[in-house]
């Protein structure tokens, strides 16, 4: 297939790109930056612009969009306009050119209300009740992708969780960062379960969302590793293998989520140069447990992760020496 990868220069966007030639699929690629992936063509561009996705749609045969508005904090309308104008956008572009696949990769915080997740399966996807702009939108994003599913269009959406590995500049930098700057709380005990999952995985199983589309369009899936850990293991296994020393310090959950929303509206007001150093949703997402039942989505998609959290942890430490 000639198969559209959006947002190919990120982390995952690139994962993705890069297995999805692997396949044996020709590859386009739309972001604004070049990605840098082996085998793939670079259409530069932006999901916000109606000429540079239907260049890019123009003549393919598959559609994966990854390209997101991702951040803790920003002006509203730009999470509307990139996360929910932009699959729009490429909806309307590939029914209009005959895409028969389309892979909407989404977030489980589009089914988060803070509450802690215990072995469920993919919940709908809610805007009304998301934390955060971000959540909200490609809550919102999901829904449209969904809704344009049918017999000519296999529309699929996955949802991998907190995804990780060598060159995150994202999740594993920023808490190696706060460590090395003795500013990375334990929020509670730090014994809440989570879910992550290794960046080879994640690509992999979108890349199956890809391949099984026709046979399981219309859902959507939580797509993780499968080994949930108290989450200061986790942020001592990625500290570990940067070098740096694991938090050695709590903060009350309810304090942090008081900080964090007090956080969010001074940001609001007067936004720092990087992202917040708290929000709700974050110390929601750092003292409750979010673990989710993978049978449906192995069964469905026919994959299984390659990589487990411990090999991960080592290839991490590799790429750090």
């Amino acid at each position: 297939m000639i198969v559209l990868v959006t947002g190919a220069s990120g982390l995952l966007g690139s994962a993705v790109a890069a297995s999805v030639v692997a396949a044996g699929h020709e590859v386009r690629t739309l972001q604004r930056r070049p990605s840098g992936v082996a085998g793939a063509t670079d259409h530069l561009g932006s999901v916000t612009s109606v000429g540079d996705v239907a260049r890019a749609v123009d003549g393919a045969d598959a559609v994966m969009h990854l390209a997101a508005k991702v951040s803790l904090a920003g002006d509203p309308a730009e999470f509307d306009a990139v996360n929910v104008g932009g699959t729009l956008r490429l909806l309307r572009a590939a029914t209009q050119s005959g895409v028969s696949r389309f892979v909407q990769v989404s977030s489980p915080s589009v089914a988060h209300s803070g509450a802690s997740i215990v072995g469920d399966d993919a919940r709908p996807a809610d805007p009304l009740r998301a934390r955060g702009d971000y959540a909200r939108t490609k809550a919102t994003a999901e829904l449209l992708a969904l809704g344009a599913d049918s017999a000519a269009l296999a529309v699929v959406a996955v949802r991998p969780h907190l995804v990780w590995g060598p060159g995150d500049t994202q999740l594993v930098a920023r808490i190696v960062d706060r460590a090395r700057r003795g500013r990375l709380p334990l929020l509670g005990h730090g014994a809440a379960l989570i879910d992550t999952t290794y960046i080879d995985n994640a690509a992999s199983a979108i890349t199956a969302a890809l391949e099984r589309a026709p046979q399981v369009h219309g859902n959507s899936y939580v797509i993780t590793n499968g080994e949930p850990r108290p989450v200061a293991e986790l942020l001592a296994g990625m500290c570990a293998a940067a070098g740096v020393r694991a938090p050695a310090w709590s903060v009350p959950a309810g304090v942090a989520r008081a900080a964090g929303s007090v956080i969010e509206r001074a940001w609001r007001i007067r936004p720092g140069a990087d992202e917040p150093p708290m929000t709700r949703f974050l110390a929601e997402q750092l003292s409750t447990a979010h673990w989710f039942d993978q049978r449906r989505t192995r069964a469905d998609l026919q994959w299984t992760p390659a990589v487990s959290l411990d090999e991960g942890f080592a290839r991490l430490a590799a790429s750090y020496r």
